[in-house]
């Protein structure tokens, strides 16, 4: 068996070595107004290549319904003016923290498809989604005068299955659609992750936040030869709701570098520049080694504690890298950093003089009502991101007796008889978990739960778990039937003729529902809203959706692109969904 030895072990393009020394940025996550400034900020750090997921969900929302899958090509283009190569890693599986790790929920919701597997059903549906989007990639091959030199083959696949046929399958699906570029995978640094997740001819990279040479030894012990490339170095870390910040010295991020480099590696900083999961795409995790346990849904930031940070700056870290990475460079001089963005004059005040109840908001612009003999789930109404509304009725007359919920996905606001009973919290993973109310309810009652989606699993084993109730509801030990279920899926703020239906009034102080209001600009820039006293929600600037805010924290405030803002009049909304707080928004 090979040892691994150090010294350059480089890429070849166009009849010469060459060193990757990439970042991730993913153009989902960046407004399209900044592409240019992020991908300059890289460049400046040292970098002479991007690398970038694609989310399958994002651009088909529906089977058969493309939404922008141009985006990338734009990306790419921009890539290119920027001086920049590009790896691309179209998945169909991403996790990237984003929502279902990137897969349709209609995908993984529909009985019988084993998704990340050889199953046909799945196999045609990856097919199709290549076939769509492919062009953009193939047409900007290197080797057509492009920026992309690379392309992967899923993503992480060891640590998720062990199906070779799979794999093989879309290697050649690559191959027979037009990539012609080298392909690879990339898995963690151990026996059992590269054995399930590599393929038979095609690179191998392995990802890891420190520790290089141990784990390109393990990486040589699967593939003697070939280029040396560690595709994600973890320099910073993701954000959970209700849990403490994750932060790397920035020290100690740099020296994991200079391993990776003094070992002739190349390398792809993940994260270079983070970004935002706008329009709540941010994904979840299970606790517990089996990931069973309970949800941890992630934060709308995508900072990353990366060296370019959430609002384009640069941080500690950035410098240090570009200390690195200039004597990894040949000598070549580095590209002057480029300005800050410029940031919002202000602060800036909107008032939210508009406000509809949550139930008009529903009745409005949610999906048609429906009966069922047991809950629904999101995906059995077609919801993706969103909230759902459950009713069903206590009979009566009866005595007092707990109300609770089995396979209880995520958070419930609980209503009996029109007044709010309390907020019921999803538990572990298994459809039999147990939550109830505090207090017991008699008969008759009308029961209503308001369930939001807080991001599907996007990692593991739980990948694809649907969302909503996934049980029933009790009375006692018996279940409630005649379910009343109705979604409502943030897709549908998109529509400037539905909300013109909305029945907004005045406000009423701490409820939930949809507020609107106005404010004025007097120099665009970027900026941050946060929301003090506020629940849980949505918050929409000109139409566009900058995630969810939580009152748990740790993040406090929202990201405001500056390119989403024009000079005067700009329109923002607030969906809350369990209490508002002053009705007066701060943006600076």
């Amino acid at each position: 068996m090979a040892e691994f030895a150090v010294g350059r072990q480089d890429f070849e393009l166009d009849g010469r070595p060459v060193r990757l020394l990439s970042g991730a940025l993913h153009y989902f996550r960046v407004h399209e107004g900044q592409w240019g400034h992020r991908l300059a900020m890289l460049r400046a750090m040292g970098l002479n290549c991007v690398e970038t997921y694609v989310p399958w969900n994002l651009h088909e929302p529906e089977p058969g319904r493309g939404r922008d899958v141009e985006a990338l090509g734009r990306f790419l283009d921009a890539v290119q003016a920027a001086g920049l190569w590009a790896i691309v890693r179209p998945g169909p599986y991403i996790c990237a923290e984003w929502e279902n790790g990137g897969l349709p929920h209609w995908l993984t919701g529909a009985p019988g498809t084993r998704v990340r597997t050889r199953d046909p059903a799945f196999l045609g549906q990856v097919e199709r989604w290549f076939r769509l989007l492919l062009p953009q990639v193939v047409r900007r091959q290197i080797d057509r005068g492009g920026p992309v030199v690379m392309v992967q083959v899923e993503n992480e696949y060891g640590s998720y299955g062990s199906d070779e046929v799979y794999l093989g399958r879309l290697a050649e699906m690559l191959r027979e659609i037009g990539v012609t570029v080298p392909l690879f995978t990339s898995d963690g640094p151990e026996d059992h992750m590269l054995t399930g997740g590599s393929v038979p001819g095609v690179l191998a990279t392995a990802n890891f936040g420190s520790g290089a040479r141990e784990g390109f030894e393990a990486l040589r012990r699967h593939r003697p030869d070939g280029p040396l490339m560690c595709m994600e170095f973890w320099c910073g870390w993701f954000g959970h709701w209700g849990a403490e910040p994750v932060v790397r010295d920035p020290a100690d991020a740099a020296a994991a570098l200079e391993e990776i480099l003094r070992c002739g590696a190349s390398v792809n900083l993940y994260m270079a520049h983070g970004g935002t999961s706008f329009g709540a795409w941010s994904g979840a995790n299970r606790a517990g080694e089996l990931h069973d346990g309970e949800l941890r849904p992630t934060v709308t930031s995508y900072d990353y504690d990366a060296p370019v940070d959430e609002y384009g700056r640069p941080t500690e870290k950035f410098w240090l890298f570009r200390d690195v990475l200039a004597l990894h460079r040949g000598g070549a001089p580095l590209p002057d950093v480029p300005a800050p963005p410029a940031a919002l004059t202000g602060p800036v005040r909107a008032e939210l003089v508009e406000w509809a109840p949550l139930s008009d908001v529903m009745d409005t612009l949610g999906g048609p009502e429906a009966e069922w003999a047991m809950p629904p789930t999101f995906e059995e109404l077609g919801v993706a991101r969103g909230v759902v509304r459950y009713r069903v009725d206590v009979p009566g007359p009866r005595r007092p007796y707990p109300l609770g919920v089995t396979g209880l996905r995520d958070r419930a606001v609980v209503y009996v008889d029109g007044v709010r009973a309390g907020v019921l919290g999803g538990g572990p993973a298994e459809a039999g978990s147990y939550t109830a109310l505090d207090e017991p309810v008699a008969g008759p009652a009308a029961v209503e739960l308001w369930v939001e989606s807080l991001g599907r699993v996007n990692y593991g084993p739980r990948l694809g778990e649907p969302k909503g109730i996934t049980g029933g509801v009790l009375h006692e030990r018996q279940y409630l039937h005649g379910v009343r279920a109705r979604g409502l899926d943030l897709d549908a703020f998109e529509s400037e003729d539905a909300l013109g239906r909305v029945p907004f009034r005045s406000p009423e102080a701490a409820s939930p529902g949809l507020f609107r209001g106005t404010f004025d600009v007097r120099g665009a820039g970027d900026a941050g809203v946060a929301l003090p006293g506020w629940g849980r929600g949505f918050v929409w600037v000109n139409g566009f959706c900058l995630g969810r805010y939580w009152s748990v924290g740790p993040q406090e405030s929202l990201y405001v692109p500056g390119s989403l803002l024009r000079e005067g009049a700009n329109e923002v909304w607030v969906l809350e969904l369990e209490h508002s707080g002053e009705h007066l928004l701060t943006f600076g």
